[in-house]
């Protein structure tokens, strides 16, 4: 019998307080290679805190993550992992292909700007990769983006709204892209206030509802089922 794999990423009883406002009230999650957690709530929920907390970017007010056994703030653990925040984290006056380069030299990665070119071929941005960033649209600076955090090819993809400003092609070009990702080993977060575009992608489905899983666990065969969950949880 093969023995489950490890978790990649553990995160145990997280509060964030904001003053006497709690935006992270005793979350808990537990991701292994190969899975892909939705996290589902709506605006104020407190999804972009839990992601930022998990990324390192914010301390918690109680509570751990680790990233491979180590604490996710360590630049080591930081490096395994992937995020696309709603900040694009690009220099809008340089093109997309020295934006990618740029951060595959801070990566220390090999031909930085073969990697980028390859980076944004698999968004479909070959020939807008030497157009500066300000010239692009809003779908395409997402793209842009969403390469940029597969550069490095991480452990462990945080993705925040991953589909904002995307197209219906985009958008299925970006789940396959991550469908492939995730089938290579790789882990993903992914939080939205929209299930319907990642629900197939998902191996697992929880929603956050005032800071709290309302509900976690392995996604269902049916998406109306959840969304039912949800529209409950949001009542109560």
């Amino acid at each position: 019998m093969t023995a489950p794999a490890a978790p990649l990423l553990q995160a145990q009883n997280l509060e964030r307080h904001f003053g006497a406002a709690r935006a992270l009230r005793g979350v808990s999650l537990t991701v292994t290679p190969g899975e892909c957690h939705l996290v589902v709530g709506p605006n104020g929920a407190g999804k972009t805190t839990l992601l930022r907390v998990l990324a390192g970017l914010a301390r918690p007010s109680a509570g751990t993550v680790t990233i491979d056994g180590a604490p996710a703030r360590e630049p080591e653990a930081r490096r395994r992992i992937g995020l696309l925040s709603h900040q694009s984290q690009l220099y809008h006056d340089l093109t997309a292909v020295e934006n990618l380069a740029f951060a595959a030299r801070l990566y220390g990665l090999g031909d930085p700007i073969g990697v980028a070119r390859a980076g944004l071929a698999a968004m479909g941005l070959t020939d807008r990769a030497d157009e500066p960033v300000r010239r692009l649209s809003r779908g395409m600076v997402q793209r842009v983006a969403i390469a940029r955090a597969l550069l490095h090819r991480p452990g462990l993809l945080l993705l925040d709204e991953p589909f904002t400003g995307l197209d219906q092609q985009s958008s299925e070009q970006t789940v396959a892209l991550l469908a492939a990702e995730r089938a290579a080993g790789q882990a993903l977060v992914l939080v939205t206030h929209d299930a319907h575009e990642a629900w197939e992608l998902a191996t697992h489905a929880h929603l956050l509802i005032r800071g709290v899983f309302g509900f976690s666990g392995l996604r269902e065969a049916s998406l109306d089922g959840f969304l039912r969950r949800y529209r409950e949880a949001q009542r109560g």
